[in-house]
């Protein structure tokens, strides 16, 4: 099976594959790349309003007189610049240059002030007033999720995370809940474990996979996030790899695969949580010699200019 539509609840469809601009900042830049994933085949673009490029998202579509209907664009409420809502969501649609978006979420629940009932509320009327097709959150764990449904009266489309094989177990509980109430996953930092945090336990069936299929582990795992129902938020400066990940639509993981990929990231998921713990520890030790050091220095310091003092007085 290819890149499919997945239907949504607001009635709508996303694209089950799309190109991030998180990292492309903003300028010529930005555009270029834009240019390179439209003409490569990638039609859903996932920017924000705090990547600071959806100007430059907007020109690329014009420059390449593309249809509207023809792109699926997602955007994000980031708080930037203090802005709320309804004034952050009438200057992205200008600087993408459009009426609507597709999908229009709340990067992070941190951004929900005073509370999540509220800042819904006003995500609410955005759909309502045909400013966004689908609405959604992002970054939300399922106690989140559950505040917002309490009070809803549209239930969100859509809740994308950070989601790879060392963190699935953490994330399960947020998917599971999602499913429930019919909720899409959108996963991001699908490529940590070839990226991030290689030589992990993941590795292992990567390999035999990618060798057997004849593919490459960034494919593999794409399809794994494929085959747990979510959409792939991905992006890549090289045109080889953005053709690969549109390839990697058609690769068919076993159930055996995936849980073999599963398993694995389990395993490393904790050997992951240790690390980062120590680097953490690591971090505050050498912080704290270094107050030392610096406390030693300046009493040394002191003891001098006393001695200093009383060779003066003299």
């Amino acid at each position: 099976m290819p890149w499919d539509l997945i239907p949504l609840n607001s009635g709508y469809s996303i694209p089950s594959l799309a190109y991030g601009t998180g990292s492309l900042g903003s300028g010529q830049w930005p555009i270029d790349q834009l240019t390179q994933a439209f003409d490569t085949g990638f039609y859903h673009i996932d920017t924000a309003q705090l990547y600071g490029n959806e100007a430059e998202v907007g020109i690329t579509i014009g420059q390449l007189g593309l249809e509207r209907s023809d792109v699926f664009i997602t955007t994000k409420f980031s708080g930037s610049n203090g802005l709320d809502i309804p004034t952050s969501i009438r200057n992205s649609l200008e600087y993408l240059n459009t009426s609507y978006v597709d999908l229009y979420l709340i990067h992070n629940a941190d951004l929900a002030v005073p509370d999540i009932p509220t800042v819904w509320s006003q995500m609410e009327k955005v759909q309502e007033a045909g400013l966004a097709r689908s609405i959604g959150v992002s970054n939300f764990n399922e106690k989140q999720l559950e505040i917002l449904l309490s009070s809803a009266k549209i239930k969100p489309a859509a809740n994308q995370i950070f989601l790879h094989p060392y963190n699935y177990q953490q994330q399960s509980p947020t998917m599971e809940y999602a499913a429930r109430y019919d909720i899409v996953i959108e996963a991001y930092g699908a490529l940590t474990p070839v990226t991030s945090e290689p030589g992990g336990p993941v590795d292992a069936p990567l390999n035999e996979i990618a060798t057997r299929l004849g593919a490459t582990t960034d494919q593999v795992l794409l399809a794994w996030i494929k085959a747990k129902g979510a959409v792939v938020v991905t992006t890549s400066s090289k045109k080889a790899r953005l053709l690969s990940y549109l390839s990697a639509g058609n690769l068919e993981l076993s159930a055996e695969d995936v849980k073999r990929i599963d398993i694995a990231g389990a395993t490393g998921e904790k050997g992951i949580t240790v690390r980062h713990g120590l680097r953490k520890l690591g971090v505050g030790v050498l912080f704290g010699i270094l107050i030392l050091v610096a406390c030693s220095y300046f009493k040394g310091r002191g003891k001098r200019s006393n001695v200093v003092e009383v060779l003066e007085r003299n």
